[in-house]
């Protein structure tokens, strides 16, 4: 019997940083449980992180993963297998004829937050050092440069002041453009834990939707999208009139202060409630709130960051706590939530377009200068590179000719999908390097370099804390994989050769090589951590910088002793004055579109997009609009609508909620073309959610407003539906699901998910405005075995409907349905409970959605973890007695819901509170 491994690692996901265990046997993941050791999650995880053995399951991986490299010489070929050595080859040669017909700056690198530090610092080498351009950027561009500029231009540094611990020491929590309890699950269950503990701790939200996280606040404001800076500077106007700064602080330890104070003069509490759509009592409330406390604590994330004014958001917010002192002491301090797993090693390494290693800063000739003695060169380029949405605008503009993207899917994520697919079909040579073969962006590799990913890897990460966790890997590399820094290397040493370099600016051969040299890059800067070694991480813990040489330990918070890395080791207030957002609503656009994450999916879904339950809470994708913005424009829930901005449009079904207000409308920002398209308005394709946003930037962090933009919805036309369902072999699924994408283009919409626990399906829904050819529709059902003696038949080709059944062993396998789809919602939940058909009869076959006799839906998956729907929560509900938090106590015990991850907890916390409230009025 083989023994089981046991590997300390971390989660991949959010910057939470949450240490997990991962079991193995050499050869594959058996299992992960949270660390119980691990002081960012003390053994807890979310409902993402507790399957990421699920995603790693070898059936799995072996349809999704890049195992090989793959090379196409021309663009009328295919991609065919190489070896290492041809590809890298090829690589080299086009580089070094490249860079000597175009000079260095014809070349871009696009990276991302989710490489290990040692990743990322050997490609920011090997673009400023050895190919000798800036223009290298990563995602991290997308989520967390507001707020390194924030910090930069208030406190001096790119340094988040707080921790973890703070949660616990708060007297409030002042939560602004998060949803922590979906974004942030095991950083909101230390704030629960604190709530429960401190019952005078108040959260005060600030959000345009009524999230979970806002529905659980003490108060509520919900702003309208992009007036935080009014917001910030109204409270700093109610704390300056009510006396609630602290002038002794402002004096001794910050700059700045006599023009913000003249600005922020302008902003009454009426002029703010105006701008911000809130209630002035609510304002004052919490301005009173913030200004009070003897500790609070701000956090926050993209809702500040993806703006076209997001810096001055993130400074608007620092210059409050300035102000009032509430930094630089226990439970106080504004703290930046990190969006990916290692953003903050790529920053630490300088691993973006304007940043050199250890914070430096490019602009900066002394810092250019030492970076250049770190790495034995004559220079780093002082010519500003190109940040992310300047990069693929200088691709399509043929400026860069080659572009390497690396662990990241700029064809799902980034703004304005249109710009970035003609920049992609521009570029003389794209190369993709990534672990999985499935994304929208592999469809445009020349290149495809495969690499290693999560439990294979091993390094280092820095969480949105400052601390840094050894990873060890669990399992070997699978098949011709690379590490993406033995990738890089193997690359710049063939370079190296062509370019006549004398010797190798790459000489590791190890990991901890590559750390030590970035370690010594540290040495007398903000982060310095040369105090620290692969074998203390590995010995004491996850460490937090900074952890100078000769320390004990990492410094928990910063600023305590009032001293910023600032010239005069003071503060900067900044003079942050409210911008309107980028493209304001009109008669033509009139609805305000926001994104964000839903609970239990991660970015473009390349990894959680391969686990089937994690779809169960969020099956398939959505606009969310107001119940009276759908009532005035007759369009009900699940109706198809063209969400159309000035750039794009995708159709999607309309849902209603409570949760937005009138004129707003959210999509969830995961949904890419792998899951969602159709034809397109012109015939040319449509590409999910980003094919609408917006790619305004703000002028020093150079981050996209992803946030918001301005759109019309109109209900579609579109009275003919297809829908297709079945089981599929896990063998096959991926696949499948990958060789429907094109035949999703060929409808006026589709869409293609996963669902299902123990087994797998693939659900594929489509709509036209006429019914498509009989043939390709037979083409696609064949596709899941939905063919031959054993299904089902019913056609009424006068009204264009027809039902397919497949059954197999007395129980539904497989369900196609056109024209008429009413009856799916009970043919799917029959078809996943596994209930025998025999007794059905001809009902299966009806053209009726009459559902069987006592049929009653579940509805939507509430907790993940044991499969518990919104019908089982509310049957349990129906006879308790007692408070909110006794009813929650006692479905607990009944239905082990909310008793695992806990990412359910706030919507089990909201339907009690509905039910409640329904029965008293009835009552």
């Amino acid at each position: 019997m083989t023994a089981i491994r046991q590997t300390r690692a971390t989660c991949c996901y959010c910057g939470v940083g949450c240490g997990v265990i991962i079991e193995s046997d050499g050869t594959q993941v058996l299992g992960v449980k949270g660390d119980p050791e691990h002081p960012a999650n003390y053994g807890r995880l979310c409902t993402k992180g507790s399957t990421l053995h699920l995603s790693a399951s070898p059936v799995l991986q072996q349809q999704a993963r890049a195992l090989h490299p793959e090379l196409r010489l021309e663009r009328s070929d295919t991609r065919t297998p190489a070896s290492w050595d041809v590809t890298l080859d090829f690589m080299a040669k086009k580089f070094a004829n490249t860079i000597r017909e175009h000079g260095p700056d014809s070349i871009g690198f696009y990276i991302s937050g989710q490489l290990l530090t040692e990743d990322y610092y050997v490609f920011n080498k090997l673009a400023k050092g050895l190919v000798g351009t800036n223009n290298i950027d990563t995602n991290s561009r997308l989520c967390m440069s507001s707020a390194v500029a924030g910090y930069k231009q208030t406190l001096g540094a790119d340094a988040p002041p707080a921790c973890y611990e703070d949660i616990a020491l708060t007297e409030v929590v002042f939560i602004v453009g998060s949803n922590t309890a979906y974004a942030h699950p095991i950083l909101y269950r230390r704030l629960e834990m604190a709530r429960r503990a401190n019952p005078k701790l108040k959260v005060i939200v600030a959000d345009p939707r009524k999230t979970d996280t806002a529905r659980e606040a003490d108060l509520f404001l919900p702003i309208l999208p992009g007036t935080d800076v009014a917001l910030f500077n109204g409270m700093l106007h109610i704390c300056l009139w009510e006396d609630l700064v602290d002038m002794a602080y402002i004096d001794a330890h910050t700059e700045g202060f006599a023009a913000l104070k003249q600005t922020v003069r302008d902003y009454t509490p009426a002029y703010v409630a105006d701008i911000c759509g809130i209630r002035e009592q609510d304002l004052v409330e919490a301005a009173r709130l913030f200004g009070k406390s003897r500790a609070s604590l701000s956090l926050y994330c993209q809702g500040l960051n993806q703006s076209a004014s997001g810096t001055a958001k993130n400074a608007a917010l620092i210059n409050l706590h300035l102000a009032t002192a509430q930094i630089g002491k226990p439970g106080a301090g504004p703290f930046s939530l990190t969006g990916q797993p290692n953003a903050m090693g790529g920053r630490e390494v300088g691993g973006m377009a304007n940043l050199l290693s250890a914070h430096r800063d490019l602009a900066n000739p002394e810092h250019r200068a030492e970076v250049a003695r770190l790495w034995g060169i004559d220079d780093v380029p002082a010519k500003p590179g190109k940040t992310a949405v300047e990069m693929f605008e200088a691709v399509r503009a043929g400026e860069i000719k080659i572009l390497w993207i690396a662990c990241t899917n700029p064809a799902q994520s980034m703004p304005e999908q249109k710009l970035i697919r003609e920049a992609l079909r521009k570029a003389e040579l794209v190369i993709v390097q990534d672990a999985y073969k499935t994304t929208a962006s592999v469809d445009y590799a020349d290149i495809l370099l495969p690499a290693t990913t999560w439990s294979e890897k091993e390094g280092t990460v820095t969480n949105s804390e400052r601390r840094i966790t050894r990873i060890k890997a669990a399992l070997d590399k699978p098949g011709e994989a690379l590490h993406d820094w033995e990738i890089a290397i193997r690359f710049a040493r063939k370079l190296e050769a062509l370019l006549d370099k004398p010797r190798t600016l790459f000489p590791y051969e190890t990991t901890e090589e590559i750390w030590n040299e970035h370690r010594e890059s540290t040495r007398g800067r903000d982060l310095d951590i040369t105090g620290l070694s692969y074998r203390i991480l590995e010995e004491k813990g996850p460490q937090q910088w900074p952890f100078p040489e000769g320390a004990n330990s990492g410094k928990k918070r910063l600023y305590e002793d009032g001293l910023f890395p600032t010239a005069n080791g003071k503060a900067r207030f900044v003079n942050t004055i409210y911008q309107p957002v980028a493209e304001p609503v009109d008669v033509r656009y009139p609805f305000r579109l926001t994104t964000g994450r839903l609970r239990d999916q991660w970015h473009g879904m390349s990894r959680t997009g391969t686990v089937a339950q994690l779809f169960a809470h969020q099956s398939e994708p959505s606009v969310v609009m107001s119940a009276l913005d759908m009532e005035r424009r007759s369009i009900r829930n699940g109706d198809l609508v063209h969400v159309t901005s000035r750039r794009g449009s995708q159709i999607l079904p309309a849902i209603s909620s409570d949760e937005i207000r009138p004129g707003q409308a959210f999509i969830g920002m995961h949904w890419g073309e792998e899951y969602v398209s159709g034809r397109g308005a012109n015939g040319d394709g449509s590409y999910g959610v980003n094919a609408v946003t917006l790619p305004a930037i703000d002028p020093y962090s150079k981050q996209p407003e992803l946030k918001h933009a301005a759109v019309k919805i109109l209900k579609a036309d579109l009275p003919w539906r297809f829908l297709v369902f079945g089981w599929v072999d896990a063998s096959r699924v991926l696949e499948l699901q990958a060789s429907l994408r094109p035949f999703m283009r060929r409808f006026g919409y589709a869409s293609c998910t996963l669902f299902g626990r123990e087994q797998m399906g693939v659900l594929f829904r489509a709509a036209d405005d006429y019914a498509a050819d009989p043939q390709l529709l037979a083409e696609i059902e064949s596709m899941f075995g939905i063919a031959g003696a054993e299904v089902l038949r019913y056609d009424d080709k006068k009204r264009g409907n027809a039902r397919r059944i497949l059954v197999r062993d007395g129980k539904l396998a497989a369900v196609a349905l056109a024209g008429d789809i009413s009856a799916e919602h009970w043919l799917k939940e029959y078809l996943e409970s596994g209930q025998a058909v025999a007794s059905l009869g001809r009902l299966l076959l009806m053209p009726s959605s009459q559902a069987p006799q006592g049929f009653k839906s579940r509805g939507k998956i509430v907790c993940n973890c044991f499969n518990i729907s919104e019908s089982q929560i509310g049957d349990a509900l129906a006879g308790m007695v007692g408070d909110s938090d006794v009813c929650l106590a006692s479905l607990q015990d009944k239905l082990k819901c909310g008793t695992n991850c806990g990412s359910c907890l706030p919507e089990l916390k909201k339907i009690i509170l509905t039910q409640r409230t329904s029965m008293k009025a009835a009552a």
